[in-house]
C-alpha cells in the first residue's frame, strides 16, 4: 500500500474517533491530522518521498557546513596563533570532509536529534520520545521495529504523554489507530501483499 493510502486510512480513524467524542470541528480536524501522521510513521524507516518532506535538504546542509568549514580555515591561517591556529585549521577540514559525506538519507537522524533537543528544551516528553523514534527510525532495516509491536507500545506511549499534554481525549486513541491500520495495511492479512511485517521482533523474524 502506498503513502497516500496510508494517510487516508489514518486520517479516517481520527475522524471516526473524533465522532465517539465530544469535540469541536477544530478538534475533529486535529484528531484527523494526528491520524493521518500516525498512519505515515512506520514509514520513516524507508529513504523515500516521506523523509525528504520532513527533513530539510542536505544540500544547504552541506553548504552550510562547507563555508563554515573554509571560514574556520581562512580564520586560523590569518588570525590563529600556535596551537590554536593548528585547532582551527583542523576542525576546518574536518568541517569539509564531513560535508562531502552529507547525504539526504542522513538529514532524519538530525531531524531526530533535534527534536528530541527541542524535547529537553520544552521539557516535554513527547516530544523527546518522538525524537528517540526517528532516530531509530532513521538506522532501522525497513519494515523491521517500526513495524513490529515494539514500535506499536513505543508510539502508543509517546501518544499518551501527548494527550495529556493536549488535554484533548481521543489522541491516544487516534495515534494507535492511525499506526496499527498501517501495519495491517503492509501485513500478509491482505492477499495482494507478497511481503509481510516482522510483528513480533526481536523474538521472531517471521513474516505476518
Amino acid at each position: 500500500m502506498n503513502g497516500t493510502a496510508h494517510a487516508a486510512v489514518g486520517a479516517g480513524a481520527g475522524f471516526i474517533v473524533a465522532n465517539t467524542h465530544t469535540v469541536t470541528p477544530t478538534e475533529t480536524l486535529l484528531l484527523v491530522s494526528i491520524g493521518t501522521i500516525a498512519g505515515l510513521l512506520p514509514d520513516l524507516d524507508i529513504d523515500g518521498k516521506l523523509r525528504g518532506r520532513i527533513t530539510l535538504s542536505h544540500k544547504m546542509f552541506r553548504t552550510i557546513a562547507q563555508l563554515i568549514g573554509i571560514l574556520m580555515i581562512t580564520y586560523s591561517i590569518y588570525e590563529g596563533d600556535g596551537t590554536n591556529q593548528f585547532i582551527g585549521l583542523g576542525i576546518g577540514v574536518l568541517l569539509l570532509i564531513l560535508a562531502s559525506f552529507l547525504k539526504q538519507k542522513h538529514m532524519l537522524l538530525l531531524t531526530g536529534i533535534a527534536v528530541m533537543a527541542v524535547g529537553l528544551s520544552l521539557q516535554e516528553m513527547w516530544l523527546l520520545l518522538l525524537g528517540v523514534y526517528i532516530l531509530i527510525a532513521s538506522v532501522v532495516a525497513h519494515r523491521s521495529y517500526t513495524h513490529s509491536a515494539i514500535g506499536v507500545i513505543f508510539v502508543g506511549y509517546i501518544a499518551y504523554r501527548l494527550e495529556l499534554s493536549f488535554a484533548l481525549p481521543g489522541i491516544h486513541s487516534t495515534c494507535l489507530a492511525g499506526y496499527i491500520s498501517h501495519l495491517v495495511a503492509d501485513s500478509k492479512l491482505l492477499p495482494f501483499n507478497k511481503r509481510g511485517i516482522k510483528l513480533f521482533l526481536p523474538f521472531s523474524s517471521k513474516e505476518v
